[in-house]
């Protein structure tokens, strides 16, 4: 059984590098946002297309419109925390209990 914890914390380790990349995508893009950038830049671009599946169904449950301000990256932002506490942990408390 060991083979499968070390599958698991394995499994734990790259979602938890997967999940901390995304993190920083969705800062650079809520940070890039604030002056303006060129929408025909690839990297503007890509930023947009990476993040957008989950900040926009985020944006629509919390209606920006009536604060002016948008806080979907910041809740964004909190899920992913969530996800890193309780999933990762998990994951890799399994893997050790497995083994």
């Amino acid at each position: 059984m060991f083979l499968f914890g070390n599958f698991l914390e394995a499994v734990a380790w790259v979602l938890n590098w997967i999940l901390w990349a995304y993190l920083w995508i969705i800062v650079i893009r809520a940070l890039i946002s604030w002056v303006n950038p060129d929408p025909w830049n690839p990297v503007v671009q890509f930023l947009q297309r990476a993040t957008e599946p989950v900040l926009a169904p985020i944006r629509r449950r919390i209606n920006p419109w009536r604060t002016g301000i948008d806080f979907s990256p910041m809740i964004a932002i909190l899920i992913i925390y969530f996800l890193q506490i309780f999933l990762i942990r998990s994951l890799e408390d399994l893997a050790r209990s497995v083994r």
